[in-house]
């Protein structure tokens, strides 16, 4: 089969274009994976603004091991209730110290910018709905209510990205980042 040049052209610079698109990507995840890093460039000041060197560090682990967690969600009035833990005693430490480092940033209103649609909407309206984190022997059940339907549709949603990041990964991540 004989190639045209218009087709030979077509190719390459899909391909090139397939090439730039997959470097882009790469880069943007060996900086997001970087243990100690600030991604510079996305969402004010870094893919994960706000977030500290062993935030990041702890984010990368809980993608990278997620099939060793397991995660429920119980819709309650205003709410939910969450339990995830992990088998594996650093696993469910690493847990709890992200879900009481994510509180303490709340508390603090010094906002966690990440591939979350949901959670803006928390830390903007960190004083209008009601969190309690309790430690478990392997790792934490979280229960988040608010009287506001708004609110409360936010935090049901948070829940359901997280049961994302835990189900799938990465990947979950990435599809956040392409909204």
């Amino acid at each position: 089969m004989m190639l045209t040049r218009r087709t030979l052209l077509t190719r390459l610079l899909a391909g090139g274009g397939l090439v730039g698109l997959g470097l882009a990507g790469g880069y943007l995840l060996r900086d997001l994976l970087r243990p100690g890093s600030q991604p510079s460039g996305m969402m004010g000041g870094g893919m994960m603004g706000g977030a500290t060197s062993a935030d990041m560090s702890g984010y990368t682990t809980l993608f990278n091991r997620h099939t060793e967690l397991r995660r429920t969600v119980e819709e309650i009035h205003g709410g939910v209730q969450t339990t995830t833990e992990s088998d594996s005693p650093d696993l469910a430490a690493l847990l709890q110290s992200h879900v009481s480092s994510m509180y303490s940033h709340i508390n603090r209103q010094a906002e966690v910018t990440c591939m979350s649609n949901s959670l803006p909407t928390l830390f903007h309206n960190a004083p209008r709905y009601r969190r309690q984190l309790i430690v478990t022997d392997k790792g934490v059940t979280v229960t988040e209510t608010s009287d506001d339907p708004h609110l409360a549709a936010a935090i049901r949603a948070h829940a359901q990205e997280v049961s994302g990041f835990v189900r799938d990964g990465m990947p979950a991540m990435m599809r956040g980042m392409m909204r």
